[in-house]
């Protein structure tokens, strides 16, 4: 009897020991981006910028009482929905991920929302999904998102048409939920204010030539061509089909236009081009850019703050929930990333942690002066920028 009550002691001990070192286990985030496809020289500078903040919240010995903090990559590839679903089911079931900062595109967030999150009851924060589409997506109460939505991104566009004088433009879209639903959100603005769209035309992704589309919208004219499209992708290819015919030679470059790689690429032929994409001249937009200075990317590439902010409103919330748990922290989202509460800034995240664990309130401002609104999106802040001797500069913010 002896022996068996000593090895009961000793089977609850072993017990004991396991629980205590299941709990210590590290906290996997899923950065699920487009790591390959139309938008990867974006991803790469993004996909750091969320890991930054990762990192930052891991080193500060603070968070659920000092649980490690590590990444998990997957590649939602922007475009395959196939692809996007296979990876999230992998970073939940395979990898046990608590949470995940992405997609980046619609289609693919669509996708996964669709057919994972709402199946398996985990957050998802999208730092660059902007379809207009997802802020009435059924989600259960998991997605939000730290950039705006298109719907406000066509406004902004219109605005700035209309104060440059443009009255007429024409008007492409890559075929998927993000173009359409930007492309939907441009022409309702500007014609709402006066302006023309000669032509609303798709582009497909991955062709060799785009000459043929480029001569449709040459023939309804328009002082400008807006490219809804994707800068590694057929959006670029719509750009060297235009001037190589000279059907036109200024373009309007919405969010996955703007980046390094296509002004690179196409130099001084862009100057007078217009481009758009979140952005905003806060204090925190300025702490993250010297938070990135020695690293490989910049902290004010486009989406590198939204992916920040994804990533440390994630992680704020399972701190004032005390849960990894998607289902209790979800319901937390809201109440970091908006007043009351002592605001937090990046390179603060472990300032912000310490006042939760001590029962305080947050107001998570971070890279984007965020502030969520109804149903889980950011309000929303834009950067306009103009090509000059080809390269990108701020001309203002909206």
């Amino acid at each position: 009897m002896r022996k068996l009550s000593a090895t009961l002691m000793s089977a609850a001990l072993w017990a004991t020991v396991a629980t205590g070192a299941s709990a210590q286990e590290p906290v996997k985030i899923g950065m699920m981006q487009g790591f390959t496809g139309p938008t990867e020289s974006l991803v790469k500078p993004m996909a750091l910028g969320g890991e930054m903040a990762i990192k930052e919240v891991s080193d500060s010995g603070i968070f659920l009482g000092g649980r490690e903090v590590v990444t998990v990559r997957g590649d939602s590839t922007c475009i395959d929905a196939a692809a996007a679903t296979a990876a999230a089911e992998r970073l939940i079931t395979s990898e046990g991920v608590q949470g995940i900062n992405g997609a980046t595109c619609s289609g693919a967030t669509t996708a996964v929302l669709n057919n994972v999150v709402r199946a398996n009851g985990i957050v998802m924060i999208s730092p660059s999904a902007t379809s207009p589409a997802l802020s009435t997506i059924e989600d259960g109460g998991y997605f939000f998102r730290t950039a705006p939505s298109d719907a406000r991104q066509g406004q902004i566009i219109a605005d700035i048409l209309e104060r440059r004088g443009i009255s007429s433009a024409a008007l492409t879209y890559t075929n998927n939920d993000y173009g359409k639903g930007l492309a939907d959100a441009i022409q309702a603005a500007f014609e709402d204010a006066g302006g023309e769209i000669t032509v609303v035309a798709a582009h497909e992704d991955g062709k060799a030539d785009y000459s043929a589309e480029v001569g449709t919208l040459a023939s309804a004219g328009g002082e400008v061509l807006i490219v809804a499209g994707y800068l590694d992708q057929g959006g670029k290819g719509m750009i060297q089909a235009s001037l190589d015919t000279g059907a036109f030679g200024k373009f309007v470059l919405p969010d996955g236009m703007v980046g390094e790689a296509l002004t690179n690429h196409f130099g001084e032929a862009l100057d007078g081009s217009i481009g758009t994409n979140p952005g905003t001249d806060s204090p925190g937009a300025s702490m993250l850019a010297e938070l990135a200075e020695g690293k490989d990317f910049k902290g004010d590439d486009p989406y590198v703050p939204e992916a920040y902010d994804a990533s440390a409103i994630m992680l704020l919330a399972m701190q004032a929930a005390d849960s990894t748990d998607s289902a209790v922290y979800k319901d937390k989202v809201f109440d970091v990333a908006n007043a009351p509460g002592e605001k937090i800034y990046p390179g603060e995240l472990a300032k912000g942690l310490k006042i939760l664990a001590d029962g305080g309130e947050i107001d998570y401002v971070g890279g984007t002066a965020l502030e969520l609104i109804e149903p889980g999106e950011s309000s929303g802040s834009f950067r306009e920028t103009e090509v000059k001797g080809g390269k990108f500069e701020t001309v203002m913010y909206h």
